[in-house]
């Protein structure tokens, strides 16, 4: 079992090192097209498919093999990204693939957000794109931004972005990057998969606080002057993280490659996984919903709920046949689940493989 997971993240690692080397970087303009011909592309009733099929998680019918992010604006569009396919947006009546020709060009997109004027911004492999509701603009390396390959996205508070990337930490104010530098505890022989200094996850607590994964080296709070570190000797169940969770009650979820999955509480961690409470090793897509119940995926074994007593878990029985990377309930209650194999709807009681003629009402 241990070397089937293994060798499946390998193949994960080697299209990801495909990917790096085949997307181009984009300069940091706005594409040349004008802003009325991308308005009009993106609210046109194209629904141009990718037409690649990847062998390995291929779907029949499905809208895309390697979906990473979910999202809603505050308008209604459902916005989302990919791991090859760049983005797709679903504006309730029609679904759009956007990419270089609407003047997207960012490859794997690991985060989205939206700020307080209503603005989106897509955190890529080749840089941070805003989206104003007409075009694109890209900022990058060009503008500031330490390096282009951002794993992990963040508006905090007082409406400043943290972005993750493989060389540490970025803070952008919509207008400036700092680039802050992250200390790294001792750890004997840390498990790095891509970089020693890529952040692969960042939330805030009720105290302000940041917490960021790292890629071999636990966990850390950042109070915006010092680092705390946490890792495998303070409890933690792996220091190779893969991504973190603030629920509603102030416990800090933590989704690694190789333990599983732990929550902090502020005092002490819980770790699922080691319990055997929790089956896999690779733990990602956190979502918390109205109930407060806890979701998240397990590579190659669905996904699990905790009701705050107990585990739940849906898998090839309810009809995912999946390794779900983002999950996502919007405003009119339907529950999205992306991944390595596409994206699925849950109807309460089972999982509906999603094309381009839905189900979407």
């Amino acid at each position: 079992m241990e070397k089937k997971r293994r060798s499946f993240h390998g193949i994960k690692t080697l299209i990801l090192i495909i990917l790096c080397l085949t997307i181009s970087s984009c300069n940091g303009q706005v594409d040349s097209k004008s802003k009325e011909e991308k308005h009009e592309s993106l609210t046109s009733n194209s629904t141009e498919a990718k037409n690649i099929e990847d062998p390995l998680f291929y779907i029949d019918g499905q809208l895309c093999q390697h979906l990473r992010e979910i999202f809603q604006d505050s308008k209604g569009n459902l916005w989302f990204g990919t791991n090859v396919y760049d983005l797709m947006m679903y504006n309730g009546d029609i679904l759009k693939y956007i990419s270089k020709k609407e003047g997207f060009n960012g490859g794997r997109v690991t985060g989205i957000v939206e700020d307080s004027i209503g603005d989106i911004w897509f955190a890529t492999s080749s840089g941070l794109y805003k989206y104003d509701g007409e075009s694109f603009v890209v900022f990058n390396e060009e503008n500031g931004l330490l390096n282009n390959e951002i794993w992990s996205l963040y508006l905090d508070s007082k409406g400043i972005f943290w972005i993750g990337h493989n060389d540490g930490l970025s803070r952008f104010d919509g207008k400036v990057f700092e680039n802050i530098v992250v200390p790294k505890p001792e750890v004997k022989e840390p498990k790095t998969i891509y970089s020693a200094d890529r952040i692969t996850g960042i939330v805030e607590d009720k105290e302000g606080n940041l917490w960021l994964g790292t890629d071999g080296y636990g966990i850390c709070k950042y109070d915006g002057e010092n680092f705390t570190h946490f890792t495998i000797k303070n409890g933690l169940c792996d220091n190779t993280i893969y991504e973190l969770m603030v629920d509603s009650n102030n416990n800090i979820w933590i989704g690694t490659f190789w333990g599983g999955v732990s929550k902090f509480d502020g005092k002490e961690f819980t770790n699922f996984t080691k319990n055997k409470v929790i089956i896999g090793d690779e733990v990602g897509g956190f979502f918390e919903d109205d109930n407060g119940d806890i979701w998240f995926g397990v590579e190659n074994n669905g996904v699990y709920k905790y009701d705050g007593t107990s585990f739940s878990h849906y898998y090839k029985e309810e009809g995912l046949d999946a390794s779900i990377l983002s999950i996502y309930k919007d405003k009119e209650s339907r529950f999205w689940f992306g991944g390595w194999g596409g994206l699925f709807r849950y109807d309460g009681k089972f999982f509906t493989s999603v094309t381009k003629d839905g189900p979407w009402e």
